[in-house]
C-alpha cells in the first residue's frame, strides 16, 4: 500500500486525540471557577484519552488489515483485466525490448519476454517509439503463419511513454529494476483494423471510373481507305475497343462515330496500367488498306466525390490528351494526372477551318479591348519573338495600342529586335520590361501568350492575374499546369512552330492586315529555327506558311544573316558534341557551361539537334547551366518520346522536341538525374 494513504489514515485516528488536547486548557479555566467541575472534566479527560489511545492501536491495525486486503483484490482484479483485455498490450523498455505482455499479444506474437518488438513486428523499430513526445501512432502489416496457412493482419500500433514518476510505492519496488536508463517504460496497443482496412479496399475497388476514349484522327484514316472498307474498319476498331473494356467487366457506349463512354470497377485500373493501355498499340496495327494508322485518345476520371465529378475529371483529362496530339491515355486522379503512351507523331491537319474560327474570336477579343500586351517564355527565342512582333502588327491594324513584353534581348532575337528598332517605323514603348508591363495591365487589356502555356515558363507570371482576357497561342503540347481559364485557347502540337500559327491567324483575319517585310523575316526566322531549317516537324501547312510571308516581303538572305553566329559560340557548340557521352548505344548527353555566353540555351538547344545526325542515335540531351538553373533541351527524331521524359522534371513540349529546367543543382548533379532517369524509365519500358 502507498506509504502516503497510510500516513493519511494515521493522522485520521489521530483526530480525537487533538481535540483532547484542546479541552486540558478548557480544563484548567474551569478550575479557577469550581475545583469540583475540573476534577470531573479532569476525569473525563484522561478515561476518554485512555480509551481513545486503547481503541487507536486496536483499530489501527483493523483498519490497515481490511485496506491491505481490499488493495490486494483490487490489484488482483486489475492484474486480471489487463491480462484478459481483448486488446494485445504490452510494456517495453526504452529500447523496445518486451518486458510484459497480455495473453491477447501473446496470442498474436507468442512467448516473447526479453525479446526486441521488431523482432516480430519488423515494420516497428526503436525509431518509432515516442521520445519527447509522449504518444506516437504507427500502421503496420503483420504476416502470421499457422500451420501452412499464412495470415495477413493490419493494426495501428499506439505507443505511450510511462515516467516513473507516474509510478510510487510498491509500483516502483516492482518495476525499478526493469526501468530504462531514462526512467521510463513504453507502452504498446495494438489495434487490429485488418477487417477496416479490407472493407475499405472493397470500398475503393468498387468505386466507378468514367471513361472517355475517341479516335483521333478518324476522318484522316476514313479517307484514306476505299469506301468498301470503311464499315470493316469502323467495326474492327469498335470490337477492339469493346473487348478492351469487357476485359475489366466493364460498360461501353458508342456516343458518336469516333466517340465512345465507358465505366468500370476501380479495381480493373492497376490491370490496363501494368498492360500500358495495350489498346493503343491494338488500334494502331490495323490494317485494310490504309497507310494512316488509326490512334485512339483515353481519359479516365477518377477518385471524385460524385460521378459527375469523375466525368468532369474525365473531360478534362481528354483536353489534355488531344491537346498533347492524342495518341495517348491520360488518368486524372483529382490533381494529380498520370499520361501513358504518346509515341506516335501529331498527324497535320489538313482542314483549316480551326484556324479560321480561332482568327475571328482573337479579331473579335483585339476590338474588345483598349490595349494589347504580348508575352511569350523566359529568355524569348525566334520563334516566340516572330509569333509575337506578328500579332503585335495584327492589333496595330486593328486600331489598338500594342507592347511586347521582353526583359533580356538573347543573342538569337537581338538581329530581330535591333531591325525593328533602327527601322524607326515602331514606337519607342514597343518592347517593354515586366514592371512596365504590370504598371499597363488591368481589365482592359488583353494579354496573349505565344510559344509557352506553362504559367511558371512565362515571361511575367504576375500578368496572368491582373486580367481575366488571356489568350494561348503555342505549338506545345498541353501540361498539367498549363494556363488557367484563358478565353482562347490555340494550342495545336502539330504545327511546327507558333510562327505558322500565327500567319494562319492573319490570313483569316477579316481585315487582311499587311506584314511588313521586317516582320515578315521575324516571322519566317522562327520557322527557321524551330524546324532546323524546314528539316523538322515540317507538313503541308508549313510550306504554305512559309509561302504567306515570302509574298509579304521576307528576304531569304537577310533571314540567314540573322542566323548566322560568332566564332566563339561554334567553338562552345563544337566542344559540347565532341565531349557526350553515349548511354546505351542511342542516348548522347552532354553539358554547356553558360556563363559569359548570349542566349546559351539556344546553342544548347542547336547542339541536340546536332548530335541527332550522328548515327544510332536517338534522342539527345543538353544541359545548359544559367545562373542557378539548369535548362535541359532533349531531342528525338521519332522512335524516343522526350516529352514523357521532360514531363518528370516539371517540363514539356512534343515528342521530339522538349525542354525542362532543374533548379539549385549542378550540371554534374543534373546530368546524374537525368542519367537515373533514363535507366529506370528504361528499365520499367516506358523508353
Amino acid at each position: 500500500m502507498d506509504i502516503r494513504n497510510n500516513s493519511k489514515i494515521d493522522q485520521y485516528l489521530k483526530g480525537p486525540f487533538r481535540v483532547m488536547l484542546l479541552l486540558i486548557p478548557v480544563d484548567i479555566v474551569i478550575f479557577f471557577f469550581s475545583v469540583q467541575c475540573g476534577i470531573i472534566l479532569a476525569v473525563f479527560i484522561v478515561l476518554c484519552f485512555t480509551f481513545q489511545t486503547i481503541g487507536y492501536y486496536y483499530s489501527k491495525n483493523e483498519i490497515m488489515k481490511e485496506c491491505m486486503g481490499f488493495v490486494f483484490e483490487q490489484g488482483q482484479v486489475q492484474n486480471y483485466l489487463i491480462h484478459e483485455l481483448p486488446i494485445p498490450y504490452a510494456l517495453l523498455d526504452g529500447d523496445g525490448i518486451i518486458l510484459w505482455s497480455n495473453a491477447a499479444f501473446q496470442k498474436i506474437a507468442g512467448s516473447n519476454k526479453g525479446k526486441h518488438l521488431n523482432q516480430i513486428f519488423h515494420e516497428l523499430n526503436k525509431n518509432l517509439l515516442p521520445s519527447d513526445v509522449s504518444h506516437t501512432i504507427s500502421h503496420i502489416n503483420y504476416v502470421k503463419k499457422e500451420g501452412e496457412e499464412e495470415k495477413k493482419f493490419f493494426y495501428k500500433v499506439e505507443f505511450t511513454r510511462i515516467r516513473i514518476e507516474d509510478f510510487s510505492g510498491e509500483d516502483e519496488e516492482c518495476y525499478s529494476k526493469q526501468m530504462m536508463k531514462d526512467n521510463s517504460l513504453v507502452a504498446a496497443y495494438f489495434f487490429d483494423q485488418t477487417l477496416l482496412k479490407k472493407y475499405m479496399e472493397q470500398n475503393e475497388n468498387q468505386r466507378m471510373v468514367i471513361g472517355l476514349i475517341y479516335i483521333d484522327n478518324y476522318d484522316e484514316v476514313m479517307d484514306d481507305v476505299d469506301e468498301v472498307k470503311r464499315s470493316m474498319l469502323v467495326a474492327m476498331a469498335d470490337r477492339k475497343i469493346n473487348k478492351f473494356i469487357q476485359n475489366v467487366s466493364g460498360i461501353v457506349k458508342k456516343t458518336e462515330k469516333d466517340k465512345y463512354f465507358v465505366v468500370f470497377e476501380q479495381k480493373y485500373l492497376d490491370k490496363i496500367k501494368t498492360n500500358k493501355f495495350s489498346i493503343l498499340k491494338e488500334i494502331k496495327n490495323i490494317s485494310l488498306g490504309n497507310s494512316m494508322d488509326m490512334t485512339l485518345s483515353i481519359s479516365f476520371g477518377i477518385n471524385g466525390n460524385t460521378y459527375q465529378e469523375n466525368y468532369e475529371f474525365a473531360c478534362a483529362g481528354m483536353d489534355l490528351a488531344l491537346g498533347r496530339g492524342g495518341d495517348q491515355a491520360v488518368i486524372k486522379d483529382r490533381e494529380e494526372i498520370s499520361y501513358y503512351g504518346g509515341n506516335c507523331e501529331v498527324v497535320e491537319k489538313n482542314t483549316r477551318v480551326k484556324a479560321r474560327v480561332k482568327a475571328h474570336a482573337l479579331k473579335e477579343l483585339l476590338e474588345s479591348k483598349e490595349n494589347v500586351v504580348i508575352m511569350a517564355h523566359k529568355i524569348p527565342d525566334p520563334d516566340a519573338m516572330g509569333a509575337a512582333v506578328g500579332l503585335y502588327r495584327l492589333g496595330l491594324s486593328l486600331g489598338r495600342k500594342a507592347h511586347i513584353v521582353m526583359n533580356e534581348m538573347t543573342i538569337s532575337v537581338r538581329p530581330i529586335v535591333e531591325a525593328l528598332r533602327k527601322s524607326g517605323e515602331y514606337d519607342d514603348d514597343m518592347f517593354i520590361n515586366n514592371e512596365k508591363a504590370i504598371e499597363i495591365t488591368d481589365e482592359s487589356t488583353l494579354l496573349i501568350v505565344v510559344d509557352v502555356n506553362h504559367s511558371n515558363y512565362t515571361e511575367c507570371e504576375q500578368l496572368l492575374d491582373q486580367t481575366n482576357t488571356i489568350v494561348i497561342l503555342d505549338h506545345h503540347r498541353k501540361s498539367k499546369d498549363m494556363i488557367k481559364n484563358p478565353v482562347l485557347s490555340y494550342v495545336e502540337p502539330y504545327a511546327s512552330s507558333t510562327c505558322e500559327l500565327v500567319a494562319e491567324i492573319l490570313q483569316y483575319v477579316s481585315t487582311k492586315p499587311k506584314l511588313r517585310p521586317m516582320e515578315a523575316n521575324a516571322m519566317y526566322f522562327g520557322i527557321l529555327v524551330d524546324t532546323d531549317n524546314f528539316v523538322n516537324k515540317t507538313g503541308v501547312r508549313t510550306f504554305e506558311a512559309a509561302a504567306y510571308l515570302k509574298r509579304n516581303g521576307a528576304d531569304l538572305n537577310l533571314v540567314r544573316k540573322m542566323s548566322r553566329e560568332s566564332m566563339d559560340t561554334y567553338r562552345i557548340r563544337s566542344k559540347a558534341i565532341s565531349q557526350a557521352d553515349i548511354l546505351y548505344q542511342h542516348f548522347a548527353i552532354t553539358t554547356l557551361i553558360g556563363i559569359g555566353v548570349d542566349s546559351p540555351t539556344v546553342i544548347g538547344a542547336q547542339v541536340a539537334n546536332e548530335l541527332l545526325d550522328i548515327d544510332g542515335i536517338e534522342a539527345s540531351f543538353v544541359l545548359t547551366g544559367v545562373e542557378e538553373r539548369v535548362y535541359v533541351s532533349a531531342r528525338s527524331i521519332d522512335e524516343i518520346n522526350v516529352q514523357r521524359i521532360m514531363e518528370e522534371f516539371g517540363g514539356g513540349g512534343h515528342l521530339t522536341v522538349a525542354g525542362a529546367q532543374l533548379v539549385d543543382v549542378s550540371l554534374e548533379e543534373a546530368k546524374e538525374i537525368i542519367i537515373d532517369t533514363l535507366r529506370i524509365m528504361k528499365e520499367k519500358g516506358d523508353i
